[in-house]
């Protein structure tokens, strides 16, 4: 995964790992890697892995089993929301650029419309 410098490591892993929650790639109930696993696989620091944890926790994305690990939610709707919140960001980036360009919204409707189409 190659970061992006403006935005905090831990911010972008907890993307990343929200992605695969609402993807499929994690199901519910699946067991994510231990603390040290996932600085491995991110290249963080093993202290940046434990605050991920943290933030996940805090936001009911994952819960720990005393000694078993960490493991995905099982809410179907907290998965839901997941996807609703990371759409309406993108959203968000997409319907801001395009006021930035002076698109106007039957314009992007109808770039959307072709696009799908093709």
């Amino acid at each position: 995964m190659e970061f992006d410098n403006n935005i905090p490591i831990y911010i972008q892993v907890i993307q990343d790992i929200k992605k695969d929650i609402i993807t499929g790639v994690l199901k519910p109930g699946d067991k994510l890697p231990s603390g040290r696993d996932m600085a491995l696989k991110y290249k963080i620091n093993p202290n940046t892995a434990s605050r991920i944890y943290r933030e996940l926790e805090l936001q009911d994305i994952c819960f720990t089993k005393r000694g078993l690990g960490t493991f995905v939610t099982e809410e179907n709707e907290k998965i839901i929301s997941i996807r609703k919140d990371m759409a309406n960001e993108l959203l968000e980036q997409f319907i801001s650029g395009m006021r930035v360009l002076g698109i106007q919204k039957q314009e992007i409707m109808t770039l959307l419309d072709e696009r799908y189409t093709n």
